[in-house]
């Protein structure tokens, strides 16, 4: 049976890349095109009230479209990126417009006081580091936009040039990697971290041109060549990274977003300030110098173990292994502040729960995702907390992804 074709105007961007309009009564999503063009589409799946579709003609285009810089780009090609056709300048105002709009139809924000996005200083080849899945040859590519296909690429534009150069001089074609990550310092040395289908170490040449560690299947690494960490330097401070440790790519944006993060907290010399899934310690070491005592909790012991040397030279610094429902209801300290910078799935109920009974009186929430910081708000405001400034800020140029700064203040 044929699919049907359609003729539609685009009227937003939704969360998640793709265009959306209106037909017969219905939300069609499109990807691959931009607010304001029309275009002739094929339905591809239907489900009632909304329906997916794939662009077939472009009728008439937007101001702008732009040409993508990468052949791997496009429908049933890699899915690694989704807004390369999106002039950047444009990327900015769409990822602004899809925050708020998140934040009003999921959280009931609908004056939110969503900033202008800062942009990236540079949008293209600015990821330290990149994960890459495994075809059933043992070859390293990309997730496709078709599900269950891996793409094979030869050029990458969102990949730092050294980190694309490291790519290009690793052969790894062997039973059993299942994803490989591609990582380089600030001073560009290399590491490969495996994850492999069991937790057998495979056999390597000892000329690698990198650092090699693998992962577990609980996630701990286990050192096969070279150093077992990698290095960032951050406001002048260097961080210690063991893989497996969560760091975020874009390095050239951490400066801004270090500062985001610490000037939202308004803190005064005597604060004490949470750090809530708090990692290598990256928000602790800058803080410190404005607070009168830090505690940073984080679940996975490695990143702990960083953190203690990262923060070395802080003697009022306190760090606590263990997941965040569990160390909470536990401290006595009364804390002025929190720094939150969850996973991608946001905050769990009970932490937010206990976040209410602490009656903390400032929370500056570092998201990843808007739907789940839309979510976490509303529940938050439930208990007492006002949803302030929102501050977005560009990590991933070139993809839907937006990451923002968002302030909540006790008032209850």
């Amino acid at each position: 049976m044929d699919k049907p074709m359609i003729e539609i105007e685009l009227v937003a961007m939704a969360h998640g890349g793709s265009a959306l309009g209106r037909h017969d009564q219905r939300t069609i999503f499109v990807p691959y095109t931009i607010p304001g063009e029309r275009v002739r589409a094929r339905i591809v799946q239907d489900r009632g009230r909304v329906a997916f579709a794939e662009g077939v003609q472009l009728i008439e285009a937007s101001a702008d479209r732009v040409y993508p810089r990468c052949p791997h780009f496009g429908p049933g090609r890699c899915g690694q990126c989704q807004w390369q056709h999106i002039n950047y300048l444009a990327q900015l105002l769409l990822k602004q417009d899809v925050l708020a709009d998140q934040l009003a139809r999921i959280g009931g924000f609908d004056e939110a006081d969503v900033q202008p996005v800062i942009p990236a200083p540079e949008p293209w080849g600015y990821n330290y580091h990149m994960t890459m899945i495994a075809d059933e040859a043992g070859q390293p590519g990309f997730a496709g936009v078709d599900e269950g296909r891996v793409i094979l690429i030869e050029e990458c534009h969102v990949m730092h040039p050294d980190l694309w150069a490291l790519y290009e001089q690793v052969d790894l074609q062997f039973d059993g990697l299942r994803r490989l990550r591609l990582q380089i310092g600030s001073d560009g040395s290399p590491m490969l971290t495996l994850m492999m289908a069991d937790d057998n170490a495979p056999e390597l040449h000892t000329d690698m041109p990198a650092s090699v560690n693998m992962l577990l299947s609980d996630n701990e690494p286990v050192n096969l060549i070279g150093d077992s960490h990698s290095r960032y330097e951050v406001g002048g401070r260097s961080f210690r990274v063991t893989a497996g440790s969560f760091f975020r790519p874009h390095v050239a944006q951490l400066d801004t977003l270090v500062s985001i993060v610490v000037d939202a907290l308004e803190l005064t010399g005597g604060a004490a300030v949470l750090d809530l899934y708090g990692g290598v310690g990256l928000f602790s070491a800058f803080m410190a110098d404005r607070a009168g005592l830090v505690t940073l909790i984080d679940s996975y012991p490695p990143a702990v173990t960083d953190a203690e040397s990262n923060l070395a030279d802080f003697e009022h610094i306190d760090l606590i292994e263990g997941a965040v429902e569990d160390v909470l209801p536990e401290l006595d300290e009364h804390y002025d502040a929190a720094v939150l910078d969850p996973p991608r799935e946001g905050l769990s109920a009970a932490v937010i729960d206990t976040l209410a009974a602490m009656q903390i009186q400032r929370l500056v929430y570092v998201s990843s995702d808007p739907a789940t910081l839309a979510r976490d708000a509303k529940r938050l405001s439930r208990q007492g907390y006002r949803l302030g400034r929102v501050q977005p800020i560009d990590l991933a140029p070139q993809t839907y992804y937006i990451d923002s700064v968002a302030v909540l203040d006790y008032e209850a």
